[in-house]
């Protein structure tokens, strides 16, 4: 496993993350594994050299970070890991029990902690943008929380660039510690994120780290029966262009005789936007999946064919009502570009 730097901090993590969204309990929603079976492929992850782990509170209303920090503490020193959790989704129905004020991070941190069985996270990263309160109380407790040692860095995740660069500059403006992360999705179903979020993290110097590189499943067939099921996010995704690029990715696959997840993840890595994409699991095989993926090198051929028939969509975030793509009259052309290897 290589190390990289994460964007322009010192912190070294592996060249992948693993998402934890899917481990904690099944009570939560149906997809989600208990502990019992999200033990092996925690092992699995960090047999393989991966150290960077993300999590979240609102995940399995904190069974998440219950069995994936205590889980990896067990299995190795806390200090061999990089432990990302986020936090603003609703955790009760106390009013005060959501979003980014700061009476809910302060309180958010040290129940994540509590949970976590240790006394700081590596990465604590704000879920989305909270348009309910004022960015300089949100940035001002985000600094605190840094300055107190209970986060060494953080980050956000799922918004728009105006509201990122906004949160950034307020902090400049202020002297307080500044967001060195943006968690977003990013996949060859979903592009939107190259237009300005992606740049100007290029430019800031900003880690990127990319989720659902399968688009919640839905390039590999949309998943277990039981994502099928309990995944509402798979609604995302469904027109003629979508099928296209699933069916032209299928090509690839079986022309280089891997997995359609294999290309799907290599394609995220070739693009240079993402700094470290963050990858799920339901059993240890799709550990050794991702990490296959790292050694893919997809010609400029294949993406070409790959990414031809991508057009712009909604954003997908907590501010945009629409939430699917465009449907097309007619269904897209045969490719135009031909296939072969090499």
């Amino acid at each position: 496993m290589d190390y990289i730097r994460f964007g322009a901090t010192g912190l070294k993590t592996s060249r992948l993350c693993m998402g934890t969204m899917g481990i904690g309990s099944s009570a939560w929603k149906g997809w989600v594994l208990d502990a019992d079976k999200s033990v092996p492929i925690l092992k699995a992850a960090l047999d393989a050299g991966i150290n960077f782990y993300d999590m979240a509170d609102w995940y399995s209303t904190g069974v998440n970070e219950e069995v994936v920090a205590g889980t990896l503490t067990r299995l190795t020193h806390r200090d061999n890991l990089v432990l990302a959790t986020k936090a603003f989704y609703p955790m009760s129905a106390d009013a005060n029990d959501r979003g980014l004020s700061r009476k809910h991070l302060f309180r958010s941190i040290d129940r994540s902690l509590q949970r976590m069985g240790t006394d700081y996270v590596d990465l604590y990263i704000v879920h989305a943008f909270d348009p309910h309160t004022p960015i300089e109380e949100t940035m001002c407790a985000l600094n605190d929380i840094v300055r107190s040692g209970k986060a060494r860095y953080i980050g956000a995740s799922t918004m728009y660039a105006w509201q990122f660069a906004k949160m950034n500059a307020v902090a400049d403006k202020n002297g307080w510690a500044r967001f060195v992360n943006m968690q977003c999705q990013y996949s060859l179903l979903y592009r939107e994120e190259e237009r300005e979020m992606m740049p100007y993290c290029q430019s800031e110097g900003i880690a990127v780290t990319t989720f659902s590189p399968l688009a919640r499943g839905y390039l590999v067939g949309g998943g277990s029966a039981a994502r099928k099921e309990y995944d509402p996010f798979l609604d995302f995704f469904g027109d003629e262009i979508d099928r296209e690029i699933a069916a032209r990715l299928c090509m690839v696959a079986a022309e280089r005789a891997l997995p359609p997840s294999q290309i799907a993840q290599a394609w995220v890595l070739s693009t240079g936007n993402s700094t470290v994409p963050i990858f799920g699991a339901d059993h240890p095989d799709q550990v050794a999946d991702a990490i296959a993926a790292l050694a893919v090198e997809l010609t400029e051929h294949e993406r070409q064919f790959l990414e031809e028939p991508y057009r712009p969509r909604d954003m997908i975030n907590d501010y945009n009502p629409q939430r699917r793509p465009r449907a097309l009259s007619t269904p897209p052309a045969s490719p135009n570009i031909a296939l072969v290897s090499g």
